[in-house]
C-alpha cells in the first residue's frame, strides 16, 4: 500500500466532502514509499526521528503535524477536524457500539454536520455506566450526578446551554463531552442532567486506537504502531 491509496481510503472513511478544502486534511508530506509499517501519533513526539528508525516506520499518520521537523524525510498523512468529529465525541458509530447505545440518532449540528449522537441504553445505575465509560477512555474528570438511574445518553463534542437543554428535551439523562463548559452549568442544574467530562486528550487517544483498528481491518498485512 502507498500513501495515495491510504489517502483515498481515509477520505472516504472521514467523509471529507463535508468539509471545506482547508479542513479536509490528507497529504501533509508526500511520499511514494511502500507502506508496510505505519506510525500513528497525535502530534510529533520528542526524538521522533529515533522512534521512526527504531520501529522501522515507512510512513506517519499525525493528527496535528504542525510542529514536525521540516527536515524529516518521511511521508506524512494528517486529518484534524475530521478525525475529531468522526473518531472522538462526534457522530461516531464505533464509539456508540462500545458504549452499548441502541437506536442511535445524530445530535447537534455545525456547518451542516452532526457534532454528536444520542441513543438508549438498558436502564441502569449511573455508577455502573460511569464505570464502563472509565474502562473505555481510561478515566474521566469529576462527574456530575443528579440522577441515580439513566437510560438515554447524549455524546457531544461540544457543550453549551442550548445543547444541554436540547438533550434533555429529547429524554437524555446523561451528557458525555470532552470538556465541561461553565456557561452550560445553569442548564445542567435546571434539567438535572448527569454529566461526564471525559477530557479532550483521552478522547483523542481512544480515536487513535480506533483508527488503528480500522486500518488493520482494511489491510490485513499492514503493521500499525502507535506512539
Amino acid at each position: 500500500m502507498r500513501q495515495q491509496e491510504l489517502i483515498e481510503f481515509l477520505d472516504r472513511f472521514f467523509q471529507v466532502e463535508q468539509y471545506s478544502e482547508d479542513e479536509r486534511g490528507g497529504i501533509y508530506r508526500q511520499s511514494d514509499q511502500l507502506i508496510q509499517r505505519l506510525g500513528l501519533m497525535l502530534e510529533p513526539i520528542p526524538n521522533v526521528d529515533r522512534w521512526i528508525k527504531n520501529h522501522r516506520i515507512d510512513s506517519l499518520f499525525i493528527h496535528r503535524p504542525w510542529q514536525l521537523d521540516p527536515e524529516l524525510d518521511i511521508g506524512v498523512t494528517y486529518y484534524h477536524l475530521a478525525f475529531d468529529e468522526r473518531l472522538t465525541l462526534g457522530f461516531n458509530p464505533r464509539l456508540a457500539e462500545v458504549l452499548s447505545l441502541r437506536n442511535v440518532q445524530p445530535f447537534g449540528e455545525k456547518a451542516g454536520r452532526s457534532i454528536g449522537m444520542i441513543g438508549e441504553i438498558p436502564l441502569q445505575s449511573f455508577d455502573r455506566y460511569s464505570g464502563q465509560v472509565r474502562d473505555i477512555f481510561g478515566g474521566y474528570e469529576p462527574a456530575i450526578a443528579h440522577r441515580e438511574k439513566i437510560s438515554k445518553i447524549a455524546i457531544v463534542g461540544a457543550m453549551n446551554e442550548e445543547l444541554v437543554r436540547s438533550a434533555a428535551d429529547q429524554g437524555a439523562d446523561l451528557y458525555i463531552t470532552g470538556q465541561f463548559r461553565v456557561s452550560a452549568k445553569p442548564a445542567v442544574l435546571e434539567t438535572r442532567m448527569n454529566v461526564i467530562e471525559v477530557g479532550h486528550r483521552r478522547c483523542e487517544h481512544w480515536g487513535l486506537r480506533a483508527l488503528s483498528g480500522v486500518l488493520r481491518e482494511r489491510w490485513t498485512k499492514l503493521q500499525v504502531i502507535s506512539a
